[in-house]
């Protein structure tokens, strides 16, 4: 998904012409069809030795295995290789550590994503207004690094410099470790649900919501946090300091030291960015209460495809009291739920968020 949205980003542009490469023809194959690459191969050597760019977009663990391969090619002088993982410590070192001729790493982290997974989840506009990291090392060429933003700029995202120690910080512990509470959560519920099913009937909804993360793909989330691993310690020790000190406050009583953390919580948390794109990706729904009657959902869908509203997804919800039904509808991005919401208010549908 990432790099095949890079891909489309840098594809068509004057002077650039994009090479695709796997090392499975099928998928090689899919890249062409799809019309994300100009061309395909599956000879590492083939795509590498004439790149002036490189970006391995592969799941963190595989990323020393590829850049070891890069270092048996012939690469360009002033060849640039990047990469895509959600951490940069690690491979910042292994790269340091290894001989790659002519060419300079510049470790890269672009900061969003999609429910989707795949290169059939390629998009044009994904990092569009998104942060995208760059990690040089100490002593890259600073022209290495501008050659590298020029082309960034294409992908219309925000690029920020960070060193790689820094980055891992910020983003275990606003990604890797809400991660690891979410599964942690929902594994203790699940436990709870073994003697009784009610927790699963009643864990619709909120508690979905706010543990979706929790639904990420095992393998590529056991890469990151062991990668991690030092710093995920570090957070998860903050972690229990954080929910001792609730216990404490249950334990004793303490309404006031309750109402404070909840307090400087909600102060931080409404001052974040609302519609910036981030590590963890945004939610857009909306709930629409509707009458029972036949054909309603379609109505719904098709007035809002009528008005080009890129619906996602629709999702009946049976456990409201009082109300003849609700549908929760999800869209893709911020402006499509204003639209929305706008379109079917005016329809005097009851809409709420």
């Amino acid at each position: 998904m990432i790099g095949g949205s890079i891909a489309l980003c840098l594809k068509d542009k004057p002077g650039i012409t994009v090479t695709g490469y796997s090392n499975r023809e099928a998928s090689v194959q899919k890249y062409l069809e799809r019309g994300v690459v100009d061309k395909g191969t599956t000879s590492i050597e083939e795509a590498a030795e004439h790149a002036d760019f490189i970006f391995l977009c592969v799941p963190v663990g595989s990323l020393p295995h590829y850049l070891e391969e890069l270092s048996k090619c012939r690469l360009k002088d002033g060849c640039v290789i990047t990469d895509v993982g959600s951490t940069k410590g690690s491979i910042a070192s292994y790269a340091a550590s290894l001989d790659l001729h002519r060419a300079t790493f510049i470790g890269g982290h672009p900061m969003a994503g999609s429910e989707r997974t795949g290169v059939e989840a390629a998009s044009y506009h994904l990092l569009e207004n998104a942060f995208y990291v760059l990690t040089p090392p100490e002593g890259a060429p600073t022209h290495a690094i501008a050659r590298l933003k020029e082309l960034l700029a294409y992908t219309r995202a925000n690029i920020v410099l960070a060193d790689p120690d820094t980055h891992d910080e910020i983003v275990g512990a606003i990604s890797h470790l809400p991660h690891i509470i979410a599964a942690a959560l929902v594994n203790q519920v699940r436990g709870y649900n073994e003697a009784n099913d009610l927790y699963e009937s009643l864990a619709a909804g909120g508690f979905r919501d706010i543990t979706r993360i929790a639904s990420g793909d095992p393998v590529l989330w056991r890469d990151i946090l062991l990668d991690n691993r030092k710093v995920l310690l570090r957070l998860l020790e903050d972690w229990n300091a954080q929910m001792g000190g609730f216990i404490r406050m249950l334990e004793t009583s303490d309404g006031e030291g309750i109402e404070e953390a909840f307090r400087t919580a909600a102060d931080f948390r409404n001052g974040l960015p609302e519609r910036r794109k981030g590590m963890i990706v945004s939610i857009y729904d909306c709930y629409v209460d509707v009458p029972d009657h036949p054909g309603i959902i379609g109505k719904i869908a098709s007035v809002l495809g009528n008005n080009r509203i890129n619906l996602s997804n629709i999702q009946i919800i049976e456990s409201r009291e009082d109300v003849p039904g609700v549908l929760r509808l999800s869209f893709r991005s911020q402006d499509d739920l204003d639209q929305a919401i706008s379109l079917l208010g005016e329809l005097g549908y009851a809409v709420h968020q």
